[in-house]
């Protein structure tokens, strides 16, 4: 099992909650916590400096402001900062959102080893995803499983995501398949573009160009 973990959630009960289901429900007794984003980088950047690696991170997703500036804020930039130093160590978010193409941008571009969703059933799930990552599994919560399972998962490809980068800085369709062409970039016609943008509105259920970006940024997708 793992023998070093740390902990980085912002409120108190729900540390101690993550603390005792390691404890009382797994036999993992080498825990360390941090409440803020910065704090748990610094005991891990320590842990790394002493050659007594953290072997597993479990983060929250958003954290509450401080009266101390924080350079991150957000459970993301620590999993990103911490796996450049560290990139192999097992990442799980155990968080309140809900949002399944959130949750799947976690797994596609951060590459966390598992989620498990705060609520009803969370002590349970907490527990299995650690065993399960663990045992080297990809621990996936029952409603991603879901959405998975009846396809309603938004895939985005290299393309999709080079016409979000643009249309996020103000360049219209025409500008991007002028921008592609120079950089002899395919597809770059003005109609497949349109075409891509336009499944793109429908997929996210956007009502203009703006709406679309802000809903990608949301999803922390860009």
């Amino acid at each position: 099992m793992f023998d070093k973990v740390l902990v980085a959630e912002d409120y108190e009960i729900a540390n101690q909650g993550i603390v005792k289901v390691l404890n009382d429900g797994i036999g993992i007794h080498n825990i360390h916590e941090a409440q803020y984003c910065d704090d748990a980088y610094l005991k891990f950047r320590k842990a790394n400096l002493d050659g007594d690696l953290f072997d597993l991170l479990i983060t929250d997703l958003s954290f509450k402001e401080n009266h101390k500036k924080q350079i991150r804020t957000s459970g993301i930039e620590l999993i990103e900062d911490i796996r450049t130093i560290q990139p192999d160590i097992k990442v799980i978010v155990y968080s309140q959102e809900s949002r399944p193409d959130r949750i799947n941008m976690l797994f596609e571009k951060l590459a966390i080893n598992g989620y498990v969703c705060k609520g009803q059933h969370s002590v349970k799930e907490l527990i299995e995803c650690v065993n399960g990552v663990y045992q080297g599994k990809k621990v996936v919560p029952p409603l991603l499983r879901d959405h998975l399972d009846t396809n309603t998962i938004i895939n985005l490809d290299d393309f999709d995501m080079l016409l979000l980068e643009e249309l996020s800085c103000g360049f219209t369709k025409k500008e991007i398949a002028a921008t592609l062409k120079s950089k002899n970039i395919t597809p770059n016609s003005e109609s497949t573009i349109d075409k891509r943008i336009s499944r793109l509105f429908d997929n996210f259920k956007a009502k203009n160009t703006t709406h679309l970006v802000a809903i990608v940024k949301d999803l922390g997708l860009l």
